[in-house]
């Protein structure tokens, strides 16, 4: 009972990272490590219960979301194609290698948070850019790395549309959200038949996703980020280092 509210913690945690910042991994995958889960195990147990997240955030955007649907549409299916990709990439990824790729992962997101700002802060007017062939491979490469291991992939994803876009934040948030989701849940349906999901944890973790991943668009829309941004960031180096040094020594 105490691990399962635990999960459901950290659950939470992780949906309001997730939505505000796109670094729900970044809180939930370390709490699996700890709680005994083997390191490729814990990332497809992870991406399964981040499913509940992805619908908690698209269920709170959706003032955000109108009249989004015919680009969501088209940036989703770069994003399927590209979380099914990376998806299949982790299954077939050998353990230690994976457990030696991680820290540079979550340093690479980690980075991406830190200069989040200057993106976001000169790019406020909206403006519906037709999406060409270059925006969608450069979203199918988010994909890719979503369905792979996903710590960082939301903040990715949402600077490469802020920049393409021209979007407003909280538009391009839900949008991300949308698109981001898909690729997840593509990745997880494989995870659920061909990799070891640990349900015992998965619910739970997956209970408070939904709940963060719902209050997250809220806060979105009324709190400044900033300060959670750059304890997240510092807080995902201190992780990198931590599995660094595990991982090599």
């Amino acid at each position: 009972m105490a691990r399962a509210i635990v999960l459901v913690l950290a659950g939470i945690g992780g949906g309001l990272t997730g939505s505000i910042a796109g670094l729900a991994s970044i809180v939930t995958y370390p709490v699996l490590l700890a709680a005994g889960l083997p390191p490729i195990t814990a990332n497809v147990t992870n991406t399964v219960a981040l499913v509940c997240s992805s619908v908690g955030s698209v269920h709170g955007s959706r003032p955000e979301l109108r009249g989004q649907g015919e680009r969501i549409r088209r940036l989703a299916i770069a994003g399927v194609v590209g979380g099914a990709a990376g998806g299949a990439l982790l299954l077939v990824t050998p353990a230690g290698s994976f457990a030696r790729v991680v820290p540079w992962l979550i340093a690479l997101a980690a980075i991406a948070m830190l200069f989040r700002r200057r993106l976001v802060d000169e790019v406020v007017d909206p403006d519906q850019h037709q999406i060409g062939p270059g925006l969608m491979a450069a979203v199918a490469a988010v994909g890719i790395y979503g369905g792979y291991f996903g710590a960082g992939a939301g903040v990715m994803l949402l600077a490469l549309l802020l920049h393409t876009m021209r979007d407003t934040m909280p538009r391009a948030n839900a949008a991300k959200n949308v698109v981001l989701g898909c690729a997840n849940a593509v990745a997880a349906v494989a995870f659920v038949f061909f990799g070891d999901v640990r349900w015992a944890s998965a619910a739970p973790l997956g209970v408070g996703l939904l709940i963060g991943g719902r209050i997250g668009p809220i806060v979105v829309r009324r709190a400044p980020v900033g300060p959670l941004r750059t304890v997240i960031a510092v807080a995902g180096l201190g992780l990198a280092l931590k599995l660094a040094i595990d991982a090599y020594r």
